[in-house]
């Protein structure tokens, strides 16, 4: 039997399987998607940069 390991997304704040790690960070697989595919001129941009900004402030501290 396989035990699944689950994390927090930085994005969406959901407990999901499976996303990518930056650093030391979770993405998940649906919010991954979401910001690949969202313009630059979409209001959502801005918020996924924010969000994106997390992982550089928790390394610096």
């Amino acid at each position: 039997m396989l035990d699944t390991m689950t994390h927090n997304c930085i994005i969406c704040g959901q407990t999901k399987e499976y996303g990518i790690i930056i650093i030391s960070e979770f993405i998940c697989e649906d919010c991954e998607h979401e910001m690949v595919q969202t313009d630059v001129m979409d209001a959502k941009y801005s918020f996924f940069i924010h969000q994106m900004k997390q992982i550089l402030y928790k390394k610096d501290a």
